[in-house]
């Protein structure tokens, strides 16, 4: 079992697995609730994805300085039990008859600054309770289990919102956030508070900033993050639309897609391990980035029929990728990255990923309103491709192992 043996491990390890297959729900659920039931533009349907990630963009680097001042563990609860709540509203809305566009925006909007928060001091947690040696395995366990919630998710999420319909869905999630704080709140290992001294938040992000520029390497995963994440924001923000209406498939039909092209999660996260004592981390790196651009051109090319090959292969492709990528990025910056500055440089990271992606969801509606869906996805496609560059031209092309430059 390794690292599962650790029992307080095992209870973050459950806690993210369900929370994680209860996320998948509203992925497919939001959109299709305000297509449908609410009957949104593509534009404003973009909003909602602007919305989930905007407060990265305005909080995310004061929250890693914040994270690095107090306990983790009741940052974890609270910000579950946040959401547990701001989701459940939205069924209850709509069984009253008073559910609305703003009102759906404006839940989405508060969850996802509580995602900050919790995003932020879960991955800055996780050496807390594991030795450094294990963080590899603990980060694949915990890739794992949204590998899983990626094969498993997006078909159980179409079920139930076929049997349930899309507000009814959501409530399923409520109790997902639901069942992870109370595994939270089981962990035993003493949550220390860090040591009280002088603290101006300008110059906190600052040291964080400098050691994240500092590092060539970390610099490249951070900036590749950013880049591909703008590009795949804007295709996130409209592929479920393009699905529905252009291609003409029903929400289970989606999800069951959306499970079959998934299973590339689920094999990177039973093998990245492997992958990277067999050719090395850096190189496993590289081979992931450039992967995920080169999958990405099948997403624009789906349609009917046999057509619908395309969408399944580019998602097997891409979602390993996205595996890969993060098991050892993670890994190499919990390795590299002070205790005491880890909260800021697993915010700075997660910025540049998610803070950029209010941007790209709004050019994905923008584009697509002006020309068309499809387009819009051979735009984004192109994007991520090119952001395999950013590691191409890095210090990752001359090495072959990340493990000699943690040492260092």
């Amino acid at each position: 079992m390794g690292v599962l043996r650790n029992a307080d491990f095992r209870r973050l390890w459950l806690a993210d697995l369900v929370s994680q297959l209860g996320s998948r729900i509203d992925v497919l659920a939001v959109p299709l609730l305000a297509a449908t039931t609410l009957g949104a533009s593509v534009f404003e349907i973009s909003l909602l994805r602007t919305a989930e990630t905007l407060p990265y963009l305005v909080l995310g680097l004061q929250v890693g300085a914040w994270c690095d001042r107090i306990r983790h563990r009741p940052v974890l609860i609270a910000a579950d039990a946040g959401r547990a709540l701001l989701i459940a509203s939205v069924p209850v809305a709509a069984l009253f008859g008073v559910l609305g566009l703003a009102q759906l925006l404006t839940v989405v909007l508060a969850a996802g600054v509580l995602r900050v928060f919790f995003d932020v001091a879960h991955q800055t947690y996780v050496p807390r309770l594991v030795p450094l040696e294990q963080l590899p395995e603990a980060n694949a366990r915990l890739q794992t289990n949204r590998s899983v919630a990626a094969v498993a998710g997006p078909g159980l999420a179409g079920l139930i919102v076929q049997a349930l319909g899309n507000a009814a869905a959501l409530a399923v999630d409520a109790v997902s956030y639901l069942w992870s704080a109370l595994w939270l709140s089981r962990i035993a290992t003493p949550d220390v508070l860090p040591e009280r001294r002088e603290r101006r938040l300008l110059r906190e992000i600052g040291e964080g900033l400098r050691l994240v520029r500092g590092d060539r390497v970390l610099l490249a995963i951070s900036l590749h993050g950013a880049v591909s994440s703008f590009f795949q924001s804007a295709h996130l923000a409209i592929v479920v639309v393009f699905l529905a209406r252009e291609v003409g498939l029903s929400a289970w039909v989606i999800g069951l897609l959306g499970t079959a092209s998934l299973t590339g999660a689920l094999t990177a996260g039973l093998t990245a391990r492997w992958l990277g004592e067999r050719i090395g981390q850096a190189r496993a790196l590289l081979f992931a980035a450039v992967l995920f651009g080169l999958a990405y051109q099948l997403y624009p090319l789906t349609g009917r029929g046999w057509a619908l090959s395309c969408y399944v292969a580019a998602g097997f492709f891409t979602s390993f990728s996205v595996i890969v990528l993060s098991v050892f990025g993670v890994s190499f910056q919990q390795a590299v990255t002070p205790p005491d500055l880890l909260g800021r440089v697993n915010a700075i990271s997660q910025t540049l990923v998610f803070g950029v992606a209010p941007l790209g969801s709004l050019l994905g509606g923008a584009l697509a309103s002006a020309f068309g869906m499809r387009a819009t996805l051979h735009i984004a496609a192109a994007g991520v491709l090119a952001s395999a560059a950013v590691m191409v031209f890095s210090p990752l092309r001359k090495l072959r192992d990340l493990d000699r430059l943690q040492a260092a």
